[in-house]
């Protein structure tokens, strides 16, 4: 198994980690070197250990950043990105491991209060554009309405309005 995960490195000697730096439960900051430190980083740099070749991060501000270089990139590497089937097309993905649930953020006092409440006509839903959230809410909303916004801090992945 390992030399063949070794011939399919994109560079050889070398496994590239594509990191999501907007999800700050994965990724907790940087080193002094700038590599990204976190589960997901440390994951990969046990993987490159393991496979006994140097590791090299690539960074990028969302997850939807992520998968389009996964699309780019012909030979294997290795990233960070929660399973969707729409992405499930182009990247092989492993079990997971880690699970991070997810809500919305409705202000106070408002008549939202399940889950089920918040798909209605009239329900305005802020979603980070091209994140986990927006690909499944996609799918499964059938009466609220999506907008999508680049960089919305990872507190506020789902503002109900």
């Amino acid at each position: 198994m390992t030399d063949v995960a070794r011939a399919e490195l994109l560079s050889p000697g070398t496994l590239q980690v594509g990191i999501n730096l907007g999800n700050i439960l994965l990724v907790t900051g940087k080193a002094e070197n700038g590599d990204p430190q976190g589960i997901a980083p440390d994951m990969g740099r046990a993987l490159a250990e393991r496979l006994g070749v140097e590791v090299q991060y690539q960074t990028f501000a969302t997850p939807g950043e992520v998968a389009d270089a996964a699309e780019r990139t012909i030979a294997a590497g290795l990233t960070d990105g929660p399973f969707e089937p729409k992405r499930a097309i182009v990247i092989d993905f492993c079990d997971p491991y880690v699970e991070i649930e997810a809500t919305y953020l409705v202000p106070a006092g408002s008549s939202l209060q399940t889950v089920e409440d918040v798909d209605a006509l009239g329900v305005r839903i802020a979603v980070s554009e091209r994140a986990a959230y927006d690909l499944y809410l996609s799918r499964t909303l059938q009466h609220a309405t999506l907008h999508r916004a680049r960089g919305l801090p990872g507190a506020f992945k789902l503002f109900v309005d």
